[in-house]
């Protein structure tokens, strides 16, 4: 690469960081994420006036009735290789040093 594509790339990615600290700073100010965040609380709030009605009224009270689960799964297949191969490593670093301690053990142990 030359020095002119270089400088080129630089730009650009000081450029695309620019409009998204402006994005993110613009929806900050604006009340975005607080917005957000206060639907939720609205909504948990209707449910536990639903749930409070309910409890009054004698009905039989399911909770899962009442809580809004959102499991997502965002594994796909890099990310599951991923989890793989660092468990692997995991595993084989842990015996790797297990056997060095008994190892060492023996030495400091005579």
């Amino acid at each position: 690469m030359n020095h002119k594509n270089e400088n080129k790339i630089f730009k650009y990615i000081i450029f695309t960081s620019f409009i998204i600290f402006l994005a993110l700073f613009i929806s900050q100010n604006t009340g975005y994420f607080e917005y957000k965040n206060s639907k939720k609380v609205a909504l948990t709030n209707e449910q536990i006036k639903a749930f409070e009605k309910d409890v009054n009224e004698g009905k039989n009270v399911d909770l899962t009735k009442y809580i809004e689960i959102n499991n997502k799964d965002y594994q796909n297949k890099i990310s599951k290789t991923g989890l793989f191969i660092s468990n692997t490593l995991k595993k084989s670093i842990e015996k790797i040093i297990s056997k060095s301690f008994k190892v060492l053990e023996k030495f400091v142990g005579e």
